[in-house]
């Protein structure tokens, strides 16, 4: 049994985000009692399915207390459902490994090439549909971006680089920097898109550093965050957010639509409002990638075009986005709609 102890903390006395980092919570009793819920040790399946446990304090603090239905908490605590087997739930739920182009290189889309730049994450969301990919054999940073900024550079279509993971920002800024110099004589790399969950859970690595990098980059800058629900979002994501666009970047966010998490039409309307009040643009919707582990957060496709529509009559056009669906060797991501067909 999992005992309360008055030495349990969700704020840090470090400030560095390579120290908030390192003070992350890793074991699940120590969160379930940071959230007032040490007596549930029932929410905790024997072992953590090979994919550990990582959650930023400050992330964990904005978890409602003693609530197991918290929708932060779900989204980030192993459960035994990971262990069960379902059909057409795999460890490659994208093809990911059927697009690599080079090391740390994958090559989906016309125009467009993706580097999977660390392996690290901030935290690990247990949906994460690359909760089974081997990043110790695929990090496009390693030997000085090298191989990847070969393949980048012998093809002229490519317009768009996308920094991926794992999340770019666990990378420090000095690494980031020795990218972009070696795009320096690549003048068909137009624009740079940065995928990354750090700005939500960890807002502090939004530091000047990194801001005075973002904002002297001779490239058009996206950066897409990732938040499924509005108490995602507090006063330092906020200014997080600020500093990026006041580096130029445009800010988009993308969720994954996950049962008991956000599959109602408030709690998606609420993350629609709350993310554009920050100065976030709503992206994807995206539909549950099939990774192995992840099927119980598994929402049908009828459910989400229902969503879909109630979310079109209550809110303007800019900030309904598109609910969506990768699949294997298709050109682009698909609109669920075409399903229904």
């Amino acid at each position: 049994m999992i005992t309360a102890s008055p030495t349990s903390r969700l704020s840090s006395p470090v400030t560095g985000w390579r120290e908030l980092w390192r003070d992350a919570i890793t074991d699940a009793g120590e969160l379930l009692e940071a959230v007032g819920l040490a007596y549930r040790t029932d929410l905790l399946p024997p072992d953590d399915a090979g994919f550990p446990l990582r959650v930023p304090r400050g992330f964990a603090a904005r978890m409602r207390r003693g609530d197991p239905a918290d929708p932060l908490l779900l989204q980030v605590l192993p459960r035994r459902a990971e262990h069960a087997v379902v059909e057409g739930f795999t460890v490659d739920a994208v093809g990911d490994m059927a697009s690599r182009a080079g090391h740390g290189v994958l090559h989906k889309y016309d125009g467009r090439a993706l580097l999977i730049a660390s392996g690290s994450c901030a935290v690990n969301c247990r949906y994460c549909f690359r909760r089974h990919f081997p990043y110790g054999e695929e990090i496009a940073a390693a030997a000085q971006w090298r191989e990847a900024l070969a393949h980048v550079k012998a093809d002229p279509s490519i317009r768009e680089l996308i920094l991926s993971g794992g999340d770019p920002l666990s990378l420090a800024t000095h690494k980031l920097e020795e990218l972009t110099r070696g795009l320096a004589d690549m003048p068909h790399v137009i624009r740079l898109r940065i995928h990354t969950r750090l700005p939500v859970v960890l807002p502090e690595r939004i530091d000047e550093a990194f801001t005075e990098w973002l904002a002297a980059l001779p490239l058009q800058k996206v950066v897409v965050l990732h938040a499924n629900h509005a108490n995602e979002f507090d006063a330092s994501v906020d200014a997080a957010c600020a500093r990026l666009r006041a580096a130029g970047a445009t800010l988009l966010n993308q969720s994954v639509l996950l049962k008991e998490v956000n599959d109602d039409a408030d709690t998606l309307v609420a993350l629609c409002e709350r993310s554009f009040a920050a100065g976030v643009l709503p992206y994807y919707l995206h539909q549950l990638d099939k990774v192995a582990g992840a099927a119980h957060f598994e929402v049908s496709d009828e459910h989400a075009l229902e969503l879909m529509e109630v979310l079109r009559g209550r809110l303007p056009g800019y900030l309904v986005p598109k609910l969506v669906r990768e699949l294997q060797g298709d050109p682009s991501k698909r609109p669920v709609a075409e399903f229904a067909r």
